[in-house]
């Protein structure tokens, strides 16, 4: 087995193609690099070097093991600067987990966050839905999740990082939209309600039936969706109104109109960030601490 110190000497002489220049050069006397470079060619198992009076050239292996040796002395010299930036966040892989609306309002700031701050770490993005989110977790497919509500498992923690209101979304030229003021839950209720599914959508099911509860009125749910683009499509479509989170207002589509409405409580749609404790990935630290100074910009 050889050294990099040998490596080193080697290069040092090639290039120079004098054992005096490569010494002052490495800043060594020429005795010890002569035996590091006769070492090295014992390892190897082959000469490197020709030696003549007028200097020393290389054989056709020293050339091959030249470059080689150059490829193995760069590789050396990166280690140090990449576990360093490892250790530090600033390389790696981060995988996040994220529902369609969570994309709408906090994955994008935190993808740009990320690409600044980190620019060498990959980050790999999973659309999943809540329930899918934390079942990934708990397996170590993902590094955290943006999810809603306070995931049901005591493995895992949380921390809320968004919040937002309820809008109303109508087909273009609904009645609602001829009101002059905002409407109110026991008018909204008179019509179709499209919503969510109470098993793959559960916590905005159970939002917008709390919502509804609360004004003391029972609507016509008339479809259930998964996602809240599917909501969406749906009312475009002109199968009824729906609540939905106020980010989802981004989502532009033809026949599609969002109303402020009275009644739900502002900021009741909560984004939770959801991670395993034990994930030692500095990446996730470096964007957990920026969750925590500025969560909710």
């Amino acid at each position: 087995m050889f050294s990099l110190d040998q490596v080193r000497g080697f290069v040092a002489v090639a290039e120079e193609g004098n054992f005096a220049r490569a010494a002052e050069r490495l800043r060594i006397t020429q005795p010890p690099l002569s035996r590091q470079v006769q070492k090295l060619e014992r390892a190897v198992g082959v000469d490197l070097l020709n030696r003549t009076a007028r200097g020393v050239g290389l054989t056709p292996a020293g050339r091959v093991f030249l470059e080689e040796s150059r490829r193995l002395l760069s590789l050396a010299d990166a280690a140090p600067l990449l576990a360093q930036r490892a250790a530090h966040g600033s390389k790696g892989t981060l995988r996040l987990g994220f529902t369609a609306v969570a994309a709408l309002s906090v994955l994008g700031r935190w993808v740009k966050y990320l690409d600044e701050r980190l620019p060498e770490v990959d980050l790999v993005l999973k659309e999943m839905v809540t329930g899918v989110q934390v079942e990934a977790l708990l397996a170590n497919e993902i590094d955290l999740g943006l999810l809603r509500g306070v995931p049901r498992s005591g493995v895992l923690r949380a921390a809320l990082v968004h919040t937002e209101s309820l809008l109303l979304a109508v087909p273009r030229g609904h009645v609602l939209t001829r009101l002059g003021r905002r409407p109110r839950l026991h008018e909204v209720a008179d019509f179709n309600i499209i919503t969510y599914s109470p098993s793959e959508a559960r916590y905005f099911h159970e939002l917008i039936v709390a919502a509804f509860r609360t004004a003391g009125v029972e609507p016509r749910y008339t479809q259930h969706a998964t996602q809240v683009n599917s909501v969406l499509s749906l009312v475009n479509a002109g199968l009824g109104v729906a609540l939905v989170p106020a980010s989802a207002a981004a989502m532009r589509l033809a026949n599609l109109q969002f109303l402020e409405v009275d009644g739900p409580e502002p900021d009741c749609v909560e984004v939770y960030a959801a991670w395993r404790p034990r994930n030692d990935s500095p990446a996730l630290a470096v964007l957990l601490d920026h969750a925590a100074a500025a969560p909710f910009t």
